[in-house]
């Protein structure tokens, strides 16, 4: 089991090693602004949350085209429009 799962992210290294980066970076600020959310769930800065996911979500888009996976990135497109609408409504830009 150990060396199936070191077998998949050495795969998943060597296939795309600046993607297997971009990914990366999107899980760290993805986790962070989710676990700032969890934490302060009873009154979370959304200004800090907001840009957290934003840029795992920016970092994914750009991983999911080089890779080629074509739904993931639409989706993680439509998580930067959605992102950049909460910014722009935590703001009160609209």
């Amino acid at each position: 089991m150990v060396v199936k799962i070191k077998k998949f992210w050495i795969d998943s290294y060597t296939s795309d090693n600046v993607a297997f980066w971009f990914e990366l970076v999107s899980f760290i600020f993805t986790v962070q602004a989710s676990m700032l959310l969890a934490i302060r769930a009873d009154a979370p800065d959304m200004l800090l949350v907001y840009p957290g996911f934003l840029i795992g979500a920016i970092t994914q888009a750009y991983a999911s085209y080089r890779r080629g996976a074509a739904w993931v990135m639409m989706i993680t497109i439509y998580f930067v429009f959605v992102n950049v609408l909460g910014i722009g409504v935590a703001l009160r830009l609209w």
